[in-house]
């Protein structure tokens, strides 16, 4: 049965996208069979795989609110192995469409269940805010994994999501848990990225993986060619640290 892993932080710029699209292919080339859900409107993880958006095409949106299956709506990906379910902008409606309808919360988890036994690892990329479309994704998930750039405000709005976290398991989904810290945009040369580096591992220990991101202008260059860093340069230290850090997760 697949491990269902949401990428989580409602601020914005800290490599969520990045993350989902070369963690699940990384997984791909690892011979797993991958799902990676893209829930945000603005479609980074459809575009960033090659996937183009063409008018009328089925999307994450068709199946939340229409009633189409996951694998209706899913598209192939260059990597064998690795499956996208797509977004575009009428997911934008989504959070207000959703509100009058039933098991609200809970429909990605209904139409993630079918199949969760075809891949190792199902993964959600989230958009950057705590809204309907994050709390279906937390509710559906096993796990977050929470991307941090190293930056002065990485910690704000840390204690919000995690507050999120701490009231889906009461209300939703008991048995979701961090998978883990990611710190992204990692540069140590610079005595600022150091500081925070520290002070996230004080704050949440254990949690932080070893594995980190660094900034790379290989890894920004890579979605707007539709690949992930593993097509578009694999020796980049981006191709490397990603392949990392899903061994880091599958050795957990």
């Amino acid at each position: 049965m697949g491990k269902i892993i949401a990428i989580a932080n409602q601020k914005g710029g800290v490599g969520k996208t990045t993350t989902a699209i070369n963690l699940a292919a990384s997984f791909a080339v690892n011979d797993l069979n991958v799902l990676l859900v893209d829930t945000d409107p603005q479609g980074n993880s459809t575009t960033g795989l090659g996937v183009q958006k063409v008018p009328g095409a089925l999307t994450i949106y068709d199946a939340l609110l229409r009633e189409r299956s996951l694998a209706d709506v899913m598209v192939k990906t260059e990597l064998d192995g690795l499956h996208l379910v797509p977004a575009d902008k009428n997911l934008v409606g989504a959070n207000i469409e959703l509100v009058d309808h039933g098991r609200r919360e809970f429909r990605l988890k209904d139409l993630i269940a079918p199949l969760k036994d075809r891949y190792q690892y199902i993964l959600i990329d989230c958009p950057p805010a705590l809204d309907l479309l994050t709390v279906n994704a937390l509710v559906a998930a096993d796990s977050v994994l929470i991307p941090i750039q190293c930056e002065f405000f990485a910690l704000e709005g840390i204690s919000q999501l995690l507050d999120t976290i701490d009231r889906l398991r009461q209300s939703f989904n008991p048995a979701l848990r961090v998978e883990g810290v990611l710190l992204t945009m990692f540069d140590d040369r610079t005595n600022l990225t150091r500081q925070v580096a520290q002070d996230l591992k004080s704050f949440f220990g254990d949690e932080v993986f070893r594995t980190v991101i660094p900034r790379s202008i290989r890894l920004a260059e890579a979605p707007s060619f539709g690949k992930p860093i593993l097509l578009y340069d694999v020796r980049s230290r981006g191709a490397e640290s990603y392949i990392q850090l899903a061994k880091e997760i599958l050795s957990k």
